[in-house]
């Protein structure tokens, strides 16, 4: 009886000395990648500044290699390593400005927020309380960043600042015409705007400047001049 209870003390010994191995491997492994995050952050760039930029600033944000890029007079000064979308909550690319800015603005949302004005949306940059997260495709559609990133970024960036997305591939497969808005509408005021076509900014709003702009294309190509966008102009523009 005593040999069978000894044997049941060395087992539970072993198995709680497992359970303390896994918690403190688990640890490690948790303390170790956020180590490996900070350095492959920091091989983005050497050297990068830390002093506010001087001139009229911008933003592009590359979804697909998620870096975050900050311009100074049209010259690019900083890059961040970022989290976007994921598949099903893509970042939706065009050309945006900042419109507002705002403290701790909720729950996840880390220490500083900086709203885009995508009219189908709300969408922003802004901390998170997730930095494992950050160079994934993780999110519902805003722009990560690490807190003392944002933090820096946000005191650099006044309202206004054009911010541009680009890079993720939108099939645009509807009738697009005016009043309709989305991510394929502003693959196609993209495409028009390479093409000389298009004059405005990018901001999947389909107005009567996006109107014009297909009317004169379907002009010059032979198609029938309607305004509304096709699958048969989506194959002449490439697209």
């Amino acid at each position: 009886m005593n040999s069978f209870r000894s044997l049941r003390i060395r087992r539970s010994r072993i198995f709680y000395s497992i359970v303390i191995l896994a918690i403190i491997s688990i640890a490690f492994s948790i303390i170790s990648f956020e180590y490996i995050d900070e350095q492959e952050f920091a091989s983005i760039g050497t050297n990068q500044p830390t002093e506010s930029p001087k001139g009229k600033v911008s933003i592009v944000v590359k979804i697909q290699s998620r870096v975050l890029e900050l311009y100074n007079d049209e010259q690019l000064y900083k890059k961040y390593r970022i989290a976007v979308g994921k598949s099903k909550t893509p970042t939706p690319i065009g050309e945006w400005n900042v419109v507002w800015k705002d403290y701790d603005w909720g729950t996840g949302f880390g220490t500083r927020w900086m709203g885009l004005n995508v009219p189908w949306g709300t969408y922003g940059i802004h901390g998170t309380n997730k930095p494992w997260s950050i160079g994934q495709f993780a999110s519902h559609g805003c722009i990560r960043m690490r807190n003392k990133d944002i933090e820096e970024l946000f005191e650099w960036i006044p309202i206004g600042t054009p911010v541009r997305i680009e890079d993720r591939k939108v099939s645009v497969n509807r009738n697009l015409k005016l009043k309709t808005s989305g991510a394929d509408v502003v693959v196609l005021q993209l495409k028009l705007k390479e093409l000389g076509y298009f004059q405005g900014r990018a901001d999947g709003l389909f107005g009567t400047m996006t109107e014009e702009a297909v009317k004169a294309f379907q002009a010059d190509k032979g198609i029938p001049v309607t305004g509304v966008a096709n699958k048969e102009l989506y194959t002449v523009l490439g697209i």
